[in-house]
């Protein structure tokens, strides 16, 4: 099983929710941080890292001995990575998206491919947690290919936990593409309720099962309530406005560790999902 753990928006708790639950599940389980322009993960799981590997990605180099200057590179370009000028090729590396395009309609061969650095990831355990990070260069435009470099490494039929970015954009949908469940992050303010909306819609899009995770439950209003039960959204979690909790958080330190009455709710989470997933896998059968 596959869940990626995201948030419309930064600062709901999203990766405090993902380590608590890999610390409290308390088996052996991948844990991918993809979060990849800020990973955090690392703060509260504490693993010692064994390994680093340096990413990078395709981008064109052009042959200009070989080159006629027709165009047809940049015309295929959607992203505008390649422009002919006159007599000049003129490459913008940060807005390539190694898609390989140019390469493939070039009549003359004169386009191969060279390396640009993307960032490091980091591999590491901490216990039976096998933890995998990416850090993408500072400067860095493009997120998505290091977050997909960083799922390569999940390991097939065992369990993994992405801690993916905030938001809804590329980066998100890179972390959450081909997942198995989505476990939501959100608060019941009016910014928590607009992004968890845009968050729901992308889920949608992508058809993944989804549940609710309400932090700081105890604040706000019930909108995000109402909301959830609207779109069938299971709460699988609320966690109050609480002092120690968010003292904990902010020492880098775990929840289910400092307060262990917390663990078995945590690992419940993960009980729900699977349960959730059996639920529906038999109404898929029945319908069949």
């Amino acid at each position: 099983m596959i869940v990626s753990v995201a948030s419309g928006k930064g600062g709901t708790g999203k990766t405090m929710v993902s380590t608590n639950m890999a610390l409290a599940i308390g088996e052996r389980l991948t844990f991918l941080d993809c979060d990849v322009e800020e990973p955090n993960a690392h703060l509260f799981l504490k693993p010692k890292i064994e390994q680093r590997e340096q990413v990078s990605t395709p981008v064109p180099l052009v042959d200009e001995q070989k080159c006629t200057f027709c165009k047809k590179c940049s015309d295929v370009c959607r992203f505008n990575a390649i422009v002919v000028v006159g007599t000049n090729d003129m490459i913008f590396k940060d807005l390539c998206h190694s898609c390989g395009g140019c390469m493939f309609v070039c009549p003359e061969n004169a386009i191969s491919e060279t390396g640009r650095e993307l960032g490091t990831i980091e591999y590491g355990h901490r216990d039976a947690i096998r933890f995998v990070q990416g850090r993408l260069r500072v400067g860095e435009a493009m997120s998505p290919p290091m977050i997909r470099k960083v799922r390569a490494a999940a390991v097939p039929h065992e369990l993994t936990i992405i801690d993916a970015p905030p938001g809804t954009s590329c980066p998100v949908i890179a972390a959450m593409k081909g997942v198995d469940f989505v476990l939501m992050v959100t608060e019941p303010t009016p910014f928590g309720l607009h992004d968890l909306q845009l968050a729901v819609e992308a889920v949608k899009i992508l058809d993944i099962p989804a549940g609710l995770v309400i932090n700081r439950c105890d604040i706000g209003d019930r909108k995000v309530y109402e909301y959830a039960e609207r779109q069938n959204l299971p709460i699988l979690l609320e966690i109050p406005f609480d002092r120690k909790i968010a003292e904990t958080y902010s020492c880098g330190q775990s929840i289910v560790e400092v307060m262990p009455e917390w663990k078995d709710k945590f690992k419940g989470i993960y009980r729900d999902i699977e349960l959730h997933l059996e639920g529906l896998r038999k109404r898929v059968s029945c319908e069949n």
